[in-house]
């Protein structure tokens, strides 16, 4: 959370373009974040007392179409995603708006009217943070195929660096040092023009056979939303066909691969063989030994092992 809390501090020009929103273990409805119709009164609208509502629409005002505007949800799977976020989720496949009420023009308790209506600015971003453990839900494949799973570890390096020199983070130094970047961040997220490459087609199509024995095999949107990924990786920094290929993987394949023991590890054993140069053997009590120049893609490799 605070490394979504750092990013948009940085990239946004006040508060009001951003908002952190605690997701609790009771939301099982859209109303945490959408609102509802007064049931008593005709004209009235109550607005969440999360401000989600209110912070889409501010994105999609002429005025702040070239500023950014972000939802942080925090801890997203406290509550089953599909139940809270199903209109997000429709409205990511289909591009159409979202309804709020029906009949005559509602206002809220500060008489400011509320659209019947909303949609999903190309200007608005959410970003869903999650630990899993006993007390969380998993995502559904629904959940996962719309979204880019990003995993942070800490490694030995970063603790100890950590405890050499401990203190507590100032996320005020970061207000508004990359707002001047803001558009150039808009233009590359909308840019979705995809370029062919056979050379990710043959991994991918690789990782999609692995993956089908088990039923976790990507499809049409997975597979543009790679290759969308990959060019975007490379507008901001050049990265090397293997190092992207590894992001992509992680991001958008490997979440989605769970279940038994039984049943995915043959799997698992041949996706770790896909990331090393082929000829090479594997055994699992041995992957410390294997060279670092074997290994094609590092952390999709590092997660493989991992489970």
């Amino acid at each position: 959370t605070k490394i979504a809390q750092s990013f948009v501090q940085w990239i946004c020009e006040d508060e009001s373009q951003y908002k952190i929103i605690p997701v609790g273990a009771d939301w099982t409805n859209r109303e945490p974040l959408l609102g509802y119709p007064n049931g008593l009164n005709a004209n009235e609208y109550i607005l969440p007392d999360s401000g989600a509502l209110n912070i889409i629409i501010e994105a999609t005002k002429p005025e702040n179409q070239n500023r950014p505007y972000f939802l942080i949800l925090d801890e997203m799977n406290l509550s089953h995603v599909e139940r809270y976020f199903a209109d997000f989720l429709s409205v990511m496949e289909t591009n159409d708006k979202i309804n709020l009420y029906s009949g005559n023009i509602r206002k809220d308790l500060e008489g400011n009217e509320i659209p019947n209506e909303i949609f999903w600015s190309k200007n608005l971003f959410i970003i869903g943070t999650v630990n899993i453990d006993e007390t969380t839900y998993m995502f559904s494949p629904k959940v996962l195929d719309r979204a880019n799973t990003i995993e942070f570890r800490v490694d030995e390096t970063n603790i100890k660096s950590f405890f050499d020199l401990p203190s507590k983070v100032d996320l005020s130094a970061l207000k508004r040092k990359g707002s001047s970047m803001a558009q150039n961040f808009l233009e590359i997220s909308q840019d979705n023009s995809i370029d062919k490459d056979d050379g990710y087609t043959d991994v991918f199509v690789k990782f999609f056979n692995e993956l089908k024995k088990v039923g976790a095999e990507f499809g049409y949107r997975t597979a543009i939303e790679m290759l969308l990924l990959i060019k975007k990786l490379n507008t901001i920094s050049k990265f090397s066909k293997n190092d992207s290929i590894d992001i992509a993987v992680m991001q958008k394949l490997l979440p989605k691969l769970h279940g038994s023991r039984s049943k995915i590890s043959k799997v698992l054993d041949a996706l770790i063989l896909l990331c090393l140069q082929e000829g090479q053997m594997f055994s699992i009590a041995k992957s410390d030994e294997v060279p670092t120049e074997n290994i094609f893609y590092p952390i999709a490799y590092e997660k493989l092992v991992r489970m």
